[in-house]
Parts: C-alpha cells; structure tokens; sequence
C-alpha cells in the first residue's frame, strides 16, 4: 500500500529577534534543516530580518507577540491592559496570570494582532503564509477566538496548533517545562473549535517526541539531524534546540551586550526588544 506523500514544514521562530539568532536560522535555511520562518515585528532586528526572508526568499510567517517587548499598535503610546507599567508586554507567565484573571481586554489583544499584521506587509508587502503565537500566547482561552477572527478576517488560513500527545510522560523535561507544556496542550486542545470554527488549517496532534537528554541538548526531534550537525561545530554556540521539543530553533546565542529580547532576561534574554 502506497503511503501518502507528507510534508515536513520545519518553522525556526523568533525571526528579528537579533541579528545573531537571525544568521543562525538563515544559515539552517539555507543548509536545509529549516523551511520556513516566523517573524517578531517587533524585534529589535525586524526591519533587517525581513531584508534577509526577500533576499533568500523564505517562506515567512508572523510570530504575533503578545507577551515580549513592546507593542508596535497604539498602546505603545499609552496605558493598556496588556502593558507593565514600564510599557513593557507581561511577560510569558505574567500575561497568562493576567488573562487567567481577566484584566487583560480583548478588544486591546485585537487592535495589537491588527497592528502587528499590518506591520508585516510594511516590511515584507505581502500578508504572511501563516500566523503562530510567541510563546503560544494564541491559544490561550479567549485570546483563541480573537486570533481566529483576526486572521479569518485578513485571510490568512494557516496557524499552528501546539498540540502533543503524552507530552506530560516526557520525564525527561524538567518539572516546571513539563507542567507549562501541559498546560499549553490544555489550551491547544480547547482552542481547536475556533479555529476550526474560522476556517484555520493546522497539523493534527503530534505523535509524543522521543528525544533523550544530553548536554547540551540536541535538536528536536529527528529534526534534519543530518543537515544541521555540520553547522554545530563551527558554532560552538549554536543554540540547538531551544523551545523544545515541538520545534527546532537553529540560532546563535545572542551576546549578553546587545539588548535584543524581551521584558526581562529569560532561559535565552538579554534585553528588551523595542527597548526605545
């Protein structure tokens, strides 16, 4: 029996985050380790990172950020729910603590989506081949519905639904990585019926991944092994699999002196994105 054909979309995320972390997804696309990418239009290097999707021409999506840096719509000039009071976005665990408790307006997650979308055809003048959340912020409860309508209404039909099976057995992440990808799967799973509802097209639920520890880690799994390993030892500082384990993020670390991340450090920070 003939099987049918499949193919593997490899997304490297945080496109435009910085110019070291945007060579390194570049240099995976180009070995083939990666098909497509999904931009930060408000990263520090987003206006570079969109020179480089045209001059390779790779597929790119939008990485809709609701939790890092600051917002690029109009609450960047003035008070919002979604914003510290330093201006800043809450924070990975911090806006989902606000949207869990309700202080997070969605008309405010509407009018950012719109703006960051519209932000995208300013640097690339086309829309996205599809739109995913930073951070899975796109699948939260009631944020879910808003992305859906956003993107039905701008026409885009692709998203991505981080959705593992029997990730909870995966002893091999640490407890509080464990305990945040089941409640991603949570989310993921109720978040199926918007965006069905919407006409959004994703992959069904992933098989749960088989990757067993080392150090440092190693790529995702069964990710173009091959094709990426001859990057790794030129670089030593290639960060190998970053998100884990769903999606490869081929990138170079980011010097601790060049402020190009988010709200405050995280497991891979430096700064803050947009930090003027």
């Amino acid at each position: 029996m003939a099987w049918p054909r499949v193919r593997l979309v490899v997304t490297a995320d945080d496109f435009g985050y910085c110019p070291r972390r945007d060579e390194g997804i570049v240099e995976a696309f180009l070995a083939g380790a990666v098909t497509s990418v999904s931009l930060l239009v408000n990263g520090a290097a987003a206006e570079s990172a969109a020179e480089l999707t045209r001059r390779h021409q790779i597929p790119t999506g939008l990485h809709a950020n609701l939790s890092e840096g600051r917002p690029v719509g109009s609450a960047r000039h003035g008070t919002s729910s979604l914003l510290s009071p330093e201006g800043f976005f809450l924070g990975k665990m911090g806006f989902r603590d606000a949207v869990a408790a309700g202080d997070v307006a969605l008309p405010q997650v509407r009018e950012e989506l719109e703006a960051q979308l519209s932000r995208f055809r300013e640097l690339l003048g086309r829309n996205p081949t599809h739109v995913d959340g930073h951070q899975h912020v796109h699948v939260l409860p009631g944020v879910c519905q808003v992305f859906a309508e956003v993107l039905q209404a701008h026409g885009v039909h692709f998203t991505r639904l981080p959705l593992e099976r029997g990730v909870g057995g995966c002893t091999w992440l640490e407890a509080p990585a464990r305990a945040f990808a089941c409640s991603v799967e949570r989310d993921a799973r109720a978040a199926v019926g918007p965006f069905s509802s919407r006409g959004l097209r994703f992959h069904p639920a992933a098989p749960p991944p088989q990757i067993h520890p080392v150090s440092p880690p190693s790529p995702a799994r069964r990710c173009s092994a091959g094709s990426i390993r001859p990057l790794i030892p030129r670089y030593p500082q290639v960060d190998r699999c970053l998100r884990g384990p769903e999606y490869l993020r081929p990138a170079h670390v980011c010097s601790p002196c060049v402020r190009c991340t988010g709200s405050g450090p995280g497991r891979y920070t430096h700064g803050p994105l947009l930090d003027s």
